[in-house]
């Protein structure tokens, strides 16, 4: 333990250059007054590890030390393998770098270990947009990427759901959600977020910028998805559910309305029961979510929703009633 232990702790130093105490005692899972034991053994064994004092300081490696490390486990192994997955790497245009990193990494690993190299591939495979869903190919990805990975400013014509905007914005970020990709840009001082397959026209500009240096990417996505989806589900109903539309419920809402709807533990004498269900901004939003449900379902509240349901009920009903009319 303690070896693999060390070993964790020197990776860490060498990729990051300056870690503090508690910050590897976390990573190890172990107190801190062992950390400091471990990077006391670290330098009786030669290794050239300092410590820096002060609020920002930290355990650093001798500037120009390198060690070179082979000893990757199986699991660890399938792991970068995992991380090779095609799609993403083709939409990027980093599919041909992705085999020669590949091939490379296979020709390092021991020969215990190269048998085991292409199992994940030939397990796993990473199919991004939803249920007849098709993959998104924007034409501007490779460029928003590139600048992305050189830091400069890049002036978009944009499509929004009203009109076309010209922006110039710092690329900070880019996501691949069901199969769509998204930017998460800055304009100004805010972070926006930019659907690419909306970008009509892209231009790389030759402006660098610096990048914030606490935007946590995965942070930022989580709490803008939350936010949007917040924004889309801000009313609630009222609504009695059959057997059969408590179970339609589980299979046809998304995540976030279903774990936000609050379901009656009782039934009625009929077996229904009552729910309370985010809706949408709307009521040809909420109802048109709800219809889906057939008669299993029935709007008790709010009045103008249910309205709304009897309206488009009667609609539906006399427009089907004159199509057999003419037959």
């Amino acid at each position: 333990m303690r070896a693999s232990r060390l070993l964790s702790i020197l990776t860490t130093l060498q990729a990051k250059g300056q870690v503090t105490a508690p910050e590897l005692a976390g990573a190890c899972e172990v107190s801190v007054r062992t950390i400091y034991r471990d990077i006391d053994a670290l330098a009786a064994a030669g290794i050239p590890v300092y410590a820096e004092r002060g609020a920002e300081g930290g355990f650093r490696l001798l500037d120009g030390y390198r060690v070179r490390l082979n000893g990757l486990s199986p699991a660890e192994t399938d792991a970068l393998f995992m991380a090779g997955l095609p799609g993403p790497a083709a939409a990027l245009g980093l599919d041909d770098a992705m085999s020669a990193a590949q091939t490379k990494l296979v020709a390092a690993l021991p020969q215990s270990l190269r048998a085991n190299a292409g199992r994940m591939q030939a397990r796993f495979h990473l199919d991004a947009p939803g249920w007849f869903g098709e993959a998104e190919e924007p034409p501007h990805l490779r460029a928003i990427a590139d600048a992305l990975l050189r830091d400069v400013m890049v002036d978009v014509r944009y499509q929004t759901w009203r009109a076309e905007k010209r922006r110039r914005v710092a690329p900070l970020g880019l996501v691949l959600k069901g199969g769509n990709w998204y930017l998460a840009g800055q304009v100004e001082r805010s972070v926006r977020t930019y659907r690419v397959a909306r970008i009509l026209d892209c231009s790389v500009t030759a402006d660098s910028f610096a990048r914030p240096a606490d935007f946590d990417l995965a942070a930022y996505w989580r709490v803008a998805t939350e936010r949007l989806e917040a924004e889309l589900h801000p009313n609630a109903a009222t609504v009695r559910l059959s057997p059969l539309g408590v179970k339609l419920l589980e299979v046809w809402s998304q995540p976030y309305v279903r774990a936000r709807t609050r379901l009656a533990d009782e039934a009625d004498a009929d077996g229904w029961r009552i729910a309370t269900i985010p809706t949408g901004t709307t009521l040809w939003h909420a109802a048109g979510e709800l219809l889906r449900f057939g008669p299993e379902a029935e709007v008790i509240d709010p009045p103008e929703l249910r309205a709304k349901m009897t309206e488009l009920a009667q609609a539906m009903t006399k427009r089907y009633g004159a199509a057999e009319t003419k037959v």
